[in-house]
């Protein structure tokens, strides 16, 4: 059973005297563990994708189904419920709070939700030390490196155990260097923890982390490639040479 639908996605901006069809048709489904990469230019459509499966936006048309859940349907309550619990985010700009330490930033859906049990102190600790954050809970984000705020951004949103988490562009403030350890990180949640990932990208250098690759233009999904699931991700040339093909 697939853990994330999306059925003939289709987005519409208006504009004063025009419309943007951003999203015209987009279908794919995700199976649970499974790393996703969307690769396309600026403009394909992809963030807006992105913020629809993630539940930040509503579909013009079409259904996005999160754990047998059509989040199409909700209420912006129920969804805004569901958004704490079943989906994780992962932006390139981070959305940190640069006046709480990096615990409480790691824990905020906690505070937000109320949660103070010692499961939940144990499950931001856990993270922590995953991610390689240990010693680090009281400094403030502008005392980390940037690599170091990806990764609380990263472990904030493996916090509830979401059923999904999708992440834009986001390696791109980063070193190449520091974003091959951060895609090394989501790659091995996949295995360790049964986590499903879901990326948008234009850089096949990420996409090659992913076990399949869907490729975006002008609003529409163009092609797809199974790359599946390997421990390697140095060869970017099948992704390279489908997007020359594609002529993207």
């Amino acid at each position: 059973m697939p853990v994330l639908e999306a059925a003939d996605l289709h987005k519409s901006f208006q504009g004063r005297d025009y419309v943007v069809d951003a999203l015209r048709g987009v279908s794919f489904a995700v199976e649970p563990g499974e790393f996703v990469a969307v690769l396309g230019p600026s403009g394909c459509g992809k963030s807006t994708l992105l913020h629809l499966l993630g539940g930040l936006d509503q579909p013009t048309g079409g259904q996005v189904i999160i754990a047998e859940k059509d989040i199409s349907l909700l209420s912006d309550d129920d969804l805004t419920r569901f958004r704490r619990t079943s989906t994780g985010f992962v932006f390139q700009y981070l959305n940190l709070l640069p006046a709480l330490n990096i615990l409480e930033n790691l824990s905020l859906p906690f505070l937000i939700a109320g949660r103070t049990s010692s499961e939940d102190h144990d499950r931001a600790a856990d993270l922590l030390e995953l991610f390689g954050l240990r010693g680090l809970e009281q400094r403030l984000p502008s005392e980390l490196s940037l690599g170091e705020q990806q990764r609380v951004a990263i472990a904030r949103a493996f916090l509830t155990e979401p059923a999904i988490v999708v992440a834009d562009e986001l390696t791109g403030s980063l070193d190449p260097t520091t974003g091959r350890e951060i895609l090394q990180l989501l790659w091995e949640s996949c295995d360790n923890f049964g986590q499903t990932i879901l990326v948008t990208t234009h850089d096949p250098r990420v996409a090659v982390f992913a076990d399949r690759v869907l490729f975006m233009r002008q609003g529409l999904l163009v092609d797809e490639l199974a790359l599946g699931r390997r421990e390697e991700h140095d060869d970017v040339a099948p992704v390279a040479d489908r997007l020359q093909e594609l002529s993207l």
